[in-house]
């Protein structure tokens, strides 16, 4: 979604990471940008903000997006405890993303077509 306008660049990410007995697999892995990855690092639970428990981050795999983000301008909102938790923990509105979307719109990329 950001790294429209970055070149394309993605990491293989385990979504289960291998020191925790995750697998190299297509059910386990998925590209991601490299701040995404480098955040996630080798968590696979985050703290939700919201009720202070921790929580299983997004699968992308297994879980719809709309079901858990939405769209806010040129933030990204949790509207679950796992949104809130991934949004958290990867960082996802720190302002140089926010600042990528808005060129993005000016491009017709964003918000993303889902």
């Amino acid at each position: 979604m950001h790294e429209s306008l970055q070149g394309a660049t993605f990491h293989i990410e385990h979504v289960i990471p291998q020191c925790k007995d995750g697998h190299s697999d297509s059910n386990n892995l998925v590209l991601a940008c490299p701040g995404c990855n480098l955040h996630k690092g080798s968590k696979i639970t985050a703290l939700d903000p919201a009720t202070g428990e921790y929580v299983r981050l997004f699968h992308p795999l297994l879980q719809i997006w709309s079901e858990h983000f939405r769209f806010h301008g040129y933030q990204i909102e949790g509207s679950t405890a796992v949104g809130r938790a991934t949004v958290t923990a990867l960082n996802l509105n720190i302002s140089r993303r926010q600042r990528i979307r808005e060129v993005e719109e000016a491009f017709g990329l964003y918000p993303p077509v889902r």
